[in-house]
Parts: structure tokens; sequence; C-alpha cells
């Protein structure tokens, strides 16, 4: 559905338009327009290709700049506690945006999950991961904004990659919890995940996404710009996660206790006299 034709010349034909079949099993035909087109076609592909050449650009000439550029020694105590919390809420709000866009519906009821379970869980899970990833996000900003020697070693493409993140996770959180636990809740699994995938085969769905709420469409387009300046900005350390210190031996440390050195002629490497039996 929703994809480009061409004469035999080459030259491109216009859209055709979609036929999509709607909860009662009627069938509506959705013409995609230009924005539509720039929003859900242009923008997903131009952020893509954005994406895998700026991390090629950046691994070929700046290896060394492929850091997180750590502020630990500029300030710690906040760092401590926003960090874990802030990483590790957003490892599990990946895989929950795994589960619920990449695995397709049926492949889920195959596995004896039903819908309700699926979303329900889903919805538990996911609050508890948005608040989680507000709060590490809002440590992490106070401490940037607010601390002179942290603020100084900030570059500009960090605030606009924080602003970004800031306000995507506030309408994911917005989405999970008004629209999930407190609402009816939108079926995302038939709109915003067929058009996911559809990207991915050269086939943009662009009807399901056109379908879908106005907060779900907020969150996705907002996620494009963040992966255009992920290669730019140092959000490139994800990739350097040093997985090996996993497997790495101890590090042997010297204890804090000084050592005593022993008296001469009391250890097994003492001097000894000529001719004295021992």
């Amino acid at each position: 559905m929703g994809h480009w034709a061409t004469h035999r010349g080459g030259r491109p034909r216009a859209l055709r338009p979609t036929r999509v079949p709607d909860r009662s099993g009627e069938v509506t035909v959705h013409d995609a327009s230009a924005v539509e087109l720039s929003l859900w076609v242009g923008l997903p592909y131009l952020a893509l290709g954005i994406f895998v050449v700026g991390h090629i650009w950046r691994w070929r000439y700046d290896q060394f700049g492929w850091t997180s550029r750590s502020t630990q020694l500029q300030e710690h105590r906040l760092l401590k506690w926003g960090s874990p919390v802030f990483h590790y809420a957003t490892f599990a709000a990946i895989v929950g945006h795994v589960m619920g866009i990449l695995i397709p519906e049926s492949m889920t009821r195959a596995l004896g999950i039903s819908e309700s379970v699926y979303r329900w869980f889903a919805a538990i899970a996911g609050a508890v991961a948005a608040v989680l990833v507000l709060i590490g996000i809002a440590i992490l900003a106070w401490r940037r904004l607010f601390v002179p020697r942290v603020r100084a070693t900030t570059a500009l493409v960090d605030y606009v990659v924080l602003i970004l993140l800031l306000v995507v996770v506030l309408d994911g959180t917005v989405v999970t919890i008004g629209d999930h636990l407190l609402g009816s809740g939108h079926h995302y699994r038939q709109t915003v995940a067929p058009w996911f995938r559809s990207l991915f085969v050269f086939q943009p769905d662009v009807a399901a996404i056109s379908s879908a709420t106005f907060t779900y469409q907020l969150h996705a387009v907002i996620a494009w710009p963040i992966l255009m300046l992920w290669p730019f900005s140092r959000l490139v350390h994800a990739w350097s996660y040093p997985l090996w210190f996993l497997w790495r031996p101890y590090i042997v440390y010297r204890s804090k206790q000084a050592a005593r050195p022993t008296e001469p002629g009391t250890s097994g490497r003492r001097w000894r006299k000529i001719g004295v039996r021992y």
C-alpha cells in the first residue's frame, strides 16, 4: 500500500490512492497530501540517511571525538543518581518500543498473549519507564544547566538534543498514562507500527500513520530529528558501550593500609653470617 509507480520511460506518476479497511470492514480511499508525504515518507528517509552517513563520517574523521565527553570530574553527586536512572529506564523504553512496533500483533497472539493482556502490561511497564526517564532527564538537565563547570563543556547540539528528548519523553508519558492507563487507548499496533515497518521495505503506509491520533503522530515526528542529530552529538557513545568489561579479569589494587617492611634479619631472605648454622 502507498507506493510510487513509474511509466516505462522512468517518469514518476502520482501516488496511487491507498485503500484501507476501517474497523467496520468498509474500505476507504486515502489520498496522501504533500504534507503527509513530507512527514511520513520524506522526513523518515532523510533522517535515516543522515543517521547512517553521519555515523560513517564521524567514525572516519572524528574517532577521538567519539565519546560521551564525560563531565564526572566537574560534578558527580547528581550524575551518580541521574545517569543510571536515565540510562536503565531508556533501555527499558527502547525494549518496549521494539516489542510494540517491530513485533507484529499476530506474533504475540501466536505466543498465546492476548491483546488485552499485552496492552495492560505495556501500559503499566511503559508508565513506570516513562516516569523514570523523566526523573533521570530532569536531574541531568538541571545538572547541565545550573552547574557552571558542566555548562561550560556543553555544546549547542547537546542543548538541542536535550530539548528534543524532553519533548518526546513528555509526549510519550502523556500517551502512555493519559491514553492507555486513564483513557480508552489508541490501537497503535494497527496504525504506527505498520507504517514504521513499511519504511524498511520501501512501501510507506501513509494511510496507517495518518489515522493515528495527534499525540502519536507528534511522538513519531520528533523522533526523526533526534536521529538526525545523533551522529553529531554525544549520543554516539551509545554504540561504544564496553561490553568486554563483563569478561575482563579483576584489577588488583594495592591495599589502603600501608605495608610495613620487615625488620632486617627477621624474614627468610635475611643476611646470613658465614660459618653460622641456622
